[in-house]
């Protein structure tokens, strides 16, 4: 106990961002080389939306597992194992001489993926002060960097490189992490020998966990929706190009990372309860600019607003539970992320049908069913923390 109170937040921070970093750089890198590996394994389109399936079965095992284990154990062995977990799945991805290597690759890749995106939230929950909504809000940028350098640095090198050198150069990052993981301190195990389970079971009992959690299952849904479906919206719909098109869905990436440099930094002071609050009416504009839109610019304006307006959820609700269940963060971050990574899953299986059977229009409608029962849910959410 005694050395694990020297450990540095600063230090903690930086680590916790280079995690984020990592993920956002992992969560991009399979939609980023498809080409490449359907021309590779000679992947027809259904085989290869298999592989889009089993990354979020992998996220969904690593954010169920790491909670229990980071309050147990402790940060440090989870963390520089799930680097290396992840060094080895980029590494499978680039070189995997079949098709199940690939595939068993990219559920490693998705498992600790997982475990990264879950414990590095956990530890600045756990080392924040007031201020635990700012400072994962401050987290979330550098999964932001991550996210949107991988497609300009993907597209930079590969007049030069093949993609399995540029992800075997991702794998030597991750082992970096891992080492840098391996040389500092972190804060010690909640759970000591003594205690029992009973204590985390109690979790799924309580009433504001789980109104959040289903918050965050509408939020992680919603993020899934805007970046796998905006693009076929406005290429059928709107009469945008390909091009143009994923131009302004970089441009919801890009106001997602704004708006949360601006919650950690000048906003850091505004309560969650008034960041909510400014966040719907950035989503609700940024919907209506989508709706209506019928140019590029409109179309760049209203998902760069629409980007600020889901930017504040996962941070804030995360920073809610991280002041609400401080004694088993990492168990109740476990919780609501598993069931935020399910509705990522069957809202985004959802909208599939939809699209098939009734048209890509009713994207619009379900932005907008998700936004009237996300306020309803912060409704209850406040009610019950007060």
């Amino acid at each position: 106990m005694k050395a694990s109170a020297t450990y540095n937040k600063t230090t903690l921070f930086i680590s916790a961002c280079c995690g984020l970093l990592l993920f956002g750089i992992a969560l991009l890198t399979l939609g980023s080389v498809s080409q490449g590996l359907q021309q590779n394994f000679k992947l027809d389109k259904l085989k290869a939306g298999t592989l889009f399936a089993i990354l979020p079965a992998g996220l969904l095992t690593g954010s169920l597992f790491f909670g229990p284990v980071c309050d147990r154990y402790g940060y440090k062995i989870l963390l520089v194992s799930a680097c290396l977990l992840l060094a080895t799945g980029f590494t499978g991805i680039a070189y995997s001489p079949s098709t199940e290597w690939l595939q068993f690759s990219i559920f490693i890749f998705g498992l600790a993926g997982g475990i990264i995106n879950g414990a590095t939230n956990a530890v600045v929950a756990d080392i924040s002060g007031e201020y635990k909504g700012a400072n994962l809000s401050l987290l979330g940028v550098s999964f932001g960097i991550g996210a949107l350098g991988l497609p300009f640095v993907l597209g930079l090198l590969k007049q030069y490189y093949t993609y399995p050198i540029i992800l075997s150069g991702a794998a030597l990052i991750a082992f970096g992490v891992a080492l840098f993981y391996v040389l500092i301190r972190f804060p010690a195990p909640k759970i000591t020998q003594g205690q029992s389970l009973k204590k985390s079971l109690e979790l799924l009992k309580d009433a504001v966990l789980l109104l959040i959690a289903f918050y965050l299952f509408c939020q992680s849904s919603l993020e899934a929706i805007v970046n796998n479906w905006t693009t076929t919206f406005l290429i059928e719909r709107k009469n945008l190009s390909e091009g143009n098109a994923l131009y302004a869905l970089s441009a919801c990436i890009a106001g997602v990372t704004i708006m949360r440099f601006l919650t950690g930094t000048i906003f850091r002071k505004i309560t969650a309860k008034s960041i909510l609050l400014l966040s719907f009416g950035l989503f609700f504009c940024g919907i209506v600019a989508l709706q209506v839109t019928g140019s590029f610019i409109t179309a760049l304006s209203g998902l760069l607003i629409l980007g600020a307006g889901i930017a504040g959820g996962f941070p804030i609700m995360l920073g809610l539970v991280g002041n609400r269940y401080a004694a088993l963060s990492g168990t109740a971050f476990s919780l609501v992320l598993v069931i935020a990574i399910t509705g990522n899953i069957l809202v985004n299986y959802l909208m599939g049908i939809v699209a098939a059977r009734y048209g890509i229009q009713h994207f619009i409608t379900l932005l907008y069913a998700e936004l009237v029962v996300m306020v309803l849910l912060f409704i209850f959410i406040f009610k019950k923390i007060q």
